[in-house]
């Protein structure tokens, strides 16, 4: 195996040190850990930012707080709030990214072990990279189970069932099926915890990328290594630039995607990997146009308002059932003391007439 020096006259490396290293040869195990930045640029917004992240636009759907979308509890007292959003995100609404075409870049040049995802949205696999190399820390869409039983239903079911905007249920139990995501009170995935020690070991290059690092056991991977790291995000996370062989570029990841494949001679090969994701489309689709990330979450705020218009709906008729049941025994108590006075008075009339006439005999 090829030995790689990092200059130490020169200042802290760069991007094109980090091209240098990844194409000597010394480069074998990459292993790369994105959040929800890389797919931003698809049309997916991401979770946490101010005003157009899905945390503050799910605000319209009246949760006790922002994450009970993602709530296993709040999810089996009310799944509509959980699958109004997976509505606008289900696969296949949306095309990789030119960073998710990259890792598939790593993959075809024999060098990437494993990459590690926060997402949801599965666009590593639409992008091309082999279901062994991906780790979906989170969960995603790709499966879905019954969450009493266990039993799985199919993709194609589950998106029937969605598309008549009902709640997909266990044809065994008839308890409710959510997709294998990872929610609050739920364990992450075995495979995470049964990869991660060795690939952090044996990784010689660290690549993260458009995530925040707040969420644990997540967050911590990048700082478990002593291997050079590169970081693509809009602002510096973690411990990011205190090391002499880390490399910050702030910035849209596709752009330092595409700067560092540049670098190493690979812009060509991500080009043609790209532009093999791009979507197929109906007639109508082409005419209506890929959507934007504002119109994703417009989509979401409407659905959001129907949502919370329909349960305010529901909540006022059951108001009405239950003061209509309210009424009906307030008749019906009323009916029977009306009864029971007329039975008493005509006992009483009996009386009267059996004593007169004993009186009169």
């Amino acid at each position: 195996m090829a030995k790689f020096k990092f200059p130490t006259t020169s200042g802290p490396p760069d991007l094109s040190t980090m091209a240098a290293y990844l194409t000597s040869g010394a480069v074998r195990n990459v292993v790369v850990m994105v959040g929800a930045g890389i797919s931003t640029a698809a049309g997916i917004p991401d979770f946490r930012s101010p005003k157009t992240g899905l945390y503050h636009n799910l605000s319209r759907l009246n949760l006790p707080y922002a994450e009970a979308v993602f709530d296993i509890d709040y999810f089996i007292k009310r799944p509509e709030a959980f699958y109004t959003l997976a509505h606008e995100l289900y696969p296949g609404k949306f095309r990789p990214t030119m960073f998710h075409s990259f890792v598939k870049v790593l993959e075809e040049r024999g060098v990437l072990r494993r990459v590690y995802t926060q997402n949801i949205d599965t666009l590593e696999r639409i992008a091309g990279v082999s279901d062994d190399k991906i780790v979906e820390a989170h969960g995603s869409f790709a499966e879905n189970h019954c969450i009493d039983c266990g039993k799985d239903m199919s993709k194609e079911d589950l998106e029937v069932t969605m598309k008549k905007n009902e709640i997909p249920t266990c044809k065994r139990c008839g308890g409710l099926v959510k997709p294998d995501i990872v929610f609050f009170g739920e364990a992450l995935p075995a495979r995470f915890f049964k990869l991660t020690t060795s690939d952090l070991q044996a990784a010689d290059l660290i690549i993260v990328a458009g995530t925040s690092l707040q969420v644990h056991p997540f967050a911590s991977l990048p700082s478990q290594v002593s291997c050079p790291r590169i970081l693509f995000n809009l602002e510096s996370v973690g411990d990011f630039g205190r090391r002499k062989t880390d490399v910050v570029v702030l910035g849209p990841c596709d752009e330092g995607a595409r700067e560092l494949a540049e670098k190493c001679g690979w812009g060509n090969q991500l080009d043609e990997l790209w532009s093999k994701t791009a979507i197929v489309k109906s007639i109508e689709e082409e005419e209506e146009g890929a959507k934007t990330q504002k119109e994703v979450l417009d989509n979401i705020n409407r659905a959001a308002e129907k949502d919370v218009k329909s349960a305010d709906v529901n909540g006022e008729v059951m108001r009405e059932n239950a003061d209509d049941d309210a009424a009906s025994e307030t008749f019906v108590t009323a009916t029977e003391s009306i009864e029971v006075e007329e039975v008493t008075v005509a006992i009483e009339e009996l009386q009267i007439t059996t004593e007169t006439e004993e009186a009169q005999g």
